[in-house]
């Protein structure tokens, strides 16, 4: 019997949240247990996974991975033994993201992105939709890891960087400091050389983006990541407040995360927020908007939306694929809102494109700026 004396619906939940098994082992390892087994299998079917797989849509294409680029940045992970959310999540965008845009056919010219996860591969949390390793007890931090991040950016040549990193509430300051360390060094080894006409700002300051955990809601924790020198404070929300138990582990909650976002916007005014919504998990319309307006009350100021794809049969299933034409709805309702730059699509993510999107977001605010002082 899996369970001694009543049945815990607690002990059930973390039960299919981390070991995930099909709903067939689950019915058979609770067969003793009391009748509330049934429901809680049914309710959380889509946790647990469905055998049933909806066919991909035409437009859910991505461009292979190639290019010079691309092969620079993945040998110097090797070579560093960095992890990155990009192959660790497996990212659809790798390729795109990694090789940068080349529309000018220049290759110098290319801008290209990457999203490197510090504080190792394994996370303390399990949340249904997420393919990176779970461990209760992950290996201790690399104390080398900040330097070894720096020389990667140096070698590559970024404009732009996001940096994020696993969960770690083993440890006492949940990975704070080694962050804060890590967007030190790489602001230190990045210095400000002349101006830059064309983005109104200094050639060779890398822009930094923190893609945080939660910190349990701890202001001290957050306070040492937001002002640490950084240029983005991202953290995401994931889902509609609705779907947060079922999609999320259960140290996670909708508004902590809200007050994380509110948090770091307090406590360094001058930061840029962020966040990310994934569609697919069975929100409904009036979930996203209401989402979209409980952002903008904490005053974030980027918004991505994409479509949720299952990475495997043990993480939740896709309930639907929302087409191109309705993430252009969500992208200008939330440009409408007031939110500064919102970009939504079906291969979006939150780091997608993350240096050119920034840039092109802010150029617009500032053309916008000029006009109206010109006026």
């Amino acid at each position: 019997m899996l369970f001694r004396g009543k049945f815990s619906l607690d002990k059930a939940y973390k039960y299919i949240r981390y070991s995930g098994s099909t709903r067939e082992i689950l019915r058979e390892k609770l067969k003793r247990a009391d009748n509330e087994a049934d429901k809680i299998i049914s309710d959380h079917a889509v946790i647990v996974g469905s055998k049933k797989t909806l066919p991909k849509p035409k437009w859910l294409k991505a461009e292979p991975p190639s290019g010079e680029n691309y092969l620079k940045l993945r040998n110097t992970v090797r070579k560093l033994n960095l992890a990155t959310v990009c192959e660790e999540a497996r990212c659809p965008n790798i390729g795109e993201c990694w090789g940068g845009k080349n529309k000018s056919n220049d290759d110098h010219k290319a801008t290209a992105t990457a999203t490197i996860m510090i504080m190792g591969d394994s996370c303390t949390r399990g949340c249904s939709f997420c393919n990176v390793k779970t461990k209760r007890l992950p290996d201790p931090l690399d104390p080398m890891e900040p330097m070894n991040v720096s020389k990667a950016i140096l070698e590559w040549g970024l404009d732009y960087v996001v940096l994020t990193s696993v969960n770690r509430d083993e440890l006492p300051d949940q990975g704070a400091n080694h962050f804060a360390e890590t967007v030190r060094l790489l602001k230190s080894q990045t210095p400000p050389s002349s101006p830059d006409t064309n983005t109104s700002r200094e050639v060779g300051s890398i822009l930094v983006e923190c893609l945080t955990p939660d910190f349990r809601g701890n202001r001290d924790l957050i306070g040492i990541v937001a002002t640490s020198g950084l240029d983005v404070y991202a953290h995401n929300i994931e889902t509609v407040e609705r779907l947060q138990r079922r999609v999320r582990d259960y140290r996670a909650n909708y508004k902590q995360s809200l007050s994380v976002l509110r948090m770091a916007k307090e406590l360094q005014p001058r930061l840029l927020t962020k966040t990310s919504i994934m569609l697919g998990l069975g929100e409904t319309e009036s979930d996203i908007r209401q989402t979209l307006r409980d952002l903008r009350e904490v005053d974030v100021d980027v918004v991505t939306l994409g479509q949720y794809l299952r990475p495997s049969r043990r993480h939740m299933s896709v309930q639907r694929y929302a087409d191109p034409a309705e993430f252009a709805q969500w992208e200008a309702e939330a440009r409408a809102m007031g939110f500064k730059y919102a970009a939504a699509g079906p291969l979006v993510r939150s780091s997608y494109r993350a240096g050119e999107l920034f840039l092109k977001g802010m150029l617009t605010q500032q053309q916008v700026v000029e006009a109206a002082a010109g006026q």
